[in-house]
């Protein structure tokens, strides 16, 4: 599975400006990242009587939007999805996944805290990777002032990213991800890769795709 961290903190905290800077950050420093933001109400993309809410209207589960450089994909879902399980529906291109929200999820999380919000944090410290905050917390949690983007790039880095291996295995069953340990991954990895890389036409695999599903 790929890293996930959440930002998270109270309304106007100032999480969309650390995940701005995060992105810029890791991304200079060579990794792929990707976001995911919490809408705690629904919302709604389609707008009315265009052709994709027109299709969402006639009982289209997924409608897919594309360009030459650009996709949005709007499905339908039953329940509020976990990032493990949005992870799936933008694919694999990336080396990790920084949400804004999911507070109650059981992923690490740095929070963004400002005095004149309250001195409680919005999360239990032994939840917390970090702590953003103006003035020192007496939390046994590493704390951060914002301007420090380049240190909290380092902790997600040494934490979370440099000692992943080099082929990483994801497994969802009933849309539901899979924990695999590293024996089980290397193993379905190693089958997998002896299954395809004799089929015609392959030569380099970066990376696999398998879907099934059962009729009935």
């Amino acid at each position: 599975m790929k890293p996930i961290i959440s930002i998270v903190g109270k309304s106007d905290s100032g999480k969309t400006t650390l995940l701005e800077n995060l992105i810029t950050e890791l991304k200079q420093r060579g990794y792929r990242v990707a976001v995911i933001k919490h809408a705690g109400d629904d919302f709604e993309l389609d707008t009315v009587n265009k052709d994709s809410w027109r299709f969402s209207q006639a009982g289209s589960e997924i409608t897919a939007l594309s360009s030459a450089h650009k996709m949005a994909v709007i499905k339908n879902l039953k329940r509020d999805l976990e990032p493990r399980e949005l992870g799936q529906f933008i694919g694999s291109e990336y080396d990790l996944i920084l949400t804004e929200g999911f507070k109650q999820g059981n992923h690490p999380k740095i929070e963004v805290h400002r005095q004149e919000q309250g001195k409680e944090l919005l999360i239990p410290p032994e939840q917390l990777l970090a702590v953003i905050t103006g003035e020192p917390l007496d939390v046994d949690v590493p704390q951060f002032s914002r301007d420090k983007v380049s240190q909290i790039a380092d902790l997600i880095e040494n934490t979370l990213l440099v000692q992943r291996g080099e082929n990483d295995v994801d497994l969802f069953v009933n849309d539901a991800p899979i924990s695999l340990n590293k024996f089980s991954q290397n193993l379905l990895f190693r089958t997998l890769v002896a299954m395809v890389s004799g089929l015609q036409g392959i030569k380099e695999m970066k990376s696999l795709h398998i879907f099934w599903r059962r009729k009935g």
